[in-house]
């Protein structure tokens, strides 16, 4: 059975960079998955009479922000379509309009309907972050963030961020198909960061090694600076080129509250990470 990947592009305040299609698609191609991508644009609802009143111009601002919203995706999907033929990887699109505030919530929807979701995580954006959130927390698979500065020339070597916990594991079970893919998986474990249970890298460690898979436990000492950003950091130096974590976080009253190693990994994602929650 062919993988499903989704891409979200959102248009609105702010775009995925133009890059993000390529990583999109170049991983698709990596794992022989088709590819859907939807734009995600801006249907601003009406403004109150007591604000139209004020700003006398509101109708035609609204206009320009939904055409403006719309061209973005309009030439993202043009883009799309532009990587996929040249690449060879099946691609269908798609147009959702929205309210704005709403969008992301649509976005994870539809990713419950796919293998997994490819997500643009360019940093200082917000709208791209913001969507991440709620598809990696909403959707019940697992989500590839894509950051710009990234490069997939193959995914022969990954982390597992491991701590021995249901997340990690659920990370780890939705990895599998590019685990067995991988020439050599480096299990990270950060000591004296959380309690641990004993030998919880050494236990994955081997347990991926009777499945016939190259892999080595690497503890880490707690260093400074964020958890996300020091996994990442000897991800990198391990040589790999995917990290796979577990997403920590619950809805509480509509707003995600993180896991630090979650939290930090979105503000700054160096690598394309594979996050399950």
């Amino acid at each position: 059975m062919k993988l499903q990947a989704f891409l979200p592009l959102v248009t609105y305040p702010d775009q995925n960079a133009p890059i993000i299609v390529d990583h999109a698609v170049a991983l698709a191609k990596h794992i022989g998955a088709e590819l859907h991508a939807t734009a995600f644009n801006a249907d601003i609802p009406p403004v109150s009479n007591a604000l139209s009143r004020v700003l006398l111009n509101v109708r035609e601002m609204v206009e320009e922000a939904e055409t403006v919203s719309r061209l973005r995706g309009e030439q993202l999907l043009a883009s799309a379509r532009k990587r996929a033929d040249a690449a060879g990887v099946p691609l269908t699109t798609d147009t959702v309009a929205g309210a704005p505030a709403l969008l992301g919530n649509q976005a994870a929807l539809q990713a419950r309907y796919f293998d997994l979701s490819l997500i643009g995580c360019e940093a200082g954006n917000v709208t791209s972050g913001a969507t991440a959130q709620t598809i990696i927390f909403g959707s019940g698979r697992p989500s590839v963030l894509l950051p710009e500065l990234c490069e997939i020339n193959g995914l022969d070597q990954i982390a597992i961020a491991w701590d021995g916990t249901s997340a990690a594991a659920r990370a780890v079970s939705d990895a599998r198909f590019l685990l067995e893919r991988a020439k050599h998986i480096s299990v990270l474990t950060v000591l004296d960061e959380k309690p641990l249970k004993d030998r919880v890298s050494e236990r994955l460690t081997t347990g991926l090694r009777q499945r016939g898979l190259a892999a080595e436990a690497v503890v880490i000492r707690k260093e400074r600076g964020e958890i996300g950003a020091v996994l990442q950091k000897h991800a990198v130096q391990s040589g790999a080129k995917l990290l796979v974590m577990g997403g920590y976080g619950h809805s509480r009253l509509r707003d995600f509250v993180l896991g630090g190693a979650t939290a930090s990994v979105l503000e700054d994602v160096r690598l394309p990470i594979l996050l399950s929650h």
